[in-house]
């Protein structure tokens, strides 16, 4: 594969196995005795970002994850896609995991199963539809200049 180009799935995978992470989160955030259970995923997803985010996509824990489970069973990709949205999308999934996360720790009230749901909206979305919404937010930042 060429540097700086992912297989699409690979991304799509992961953000799938975020999709049930987050809903575990919100389940497990809805009766008091299982909050801590809720965290844990939450600390769990945040680190998973976190790798996303410092090492790159293509490096990402859920990416060898697919390369060595998945991949070898597919044919291969028919496009590849540049890695720098999806680095960012991994930053953006941070943020809002790390802050539900944070803000959790500082009692705000509903903060883990909102950022919980916000995240699954994403990452199903990525998932599913294959529709990245920080790759298209890096995208339209670029586009305004923000981002070079």
């Amino acid at each position: 594969m060429t540097p700086g180009q992912l297989d699409p799935r690979g991304p799509r995978f992961g953000a799938g196995i975020t999709s049930v992470l987050m809903l575990l989160v919100i389940y497990f955030s809805l009766e008091p005795a299982t909050v801590p259970i809720a965290v844990g995923i939450l600390a769990f997803s945040v680190v998973m970002f976190t790798f996303g985010s410092t090492v790159g996509p293509a490096k990402h824990p859920f990416s060898y994850l697919y390369k060595f489970t998945l991949r070898k069973f597919l044919k291969e990709p028919t496009y590849l896609e540049p890695d720098k949205p999806v680095h960012f999308a991994q930053v953006i999934g941070l943020v809002v995991t790390g802050s539900g996360l944070v803000l959790h720790l500082l009692s705000v009230p509903n903060a883990l199963p909102i950022s919980a749901a916000l995240a699954f909206l994403a990452a199903f979305v990525n998932a599913v539809f294959a529709y990245c919404i920080g790759c298209q937010m890096y995208l339209g930042l670029k586009r305004l200049g923000v981002i070079r």
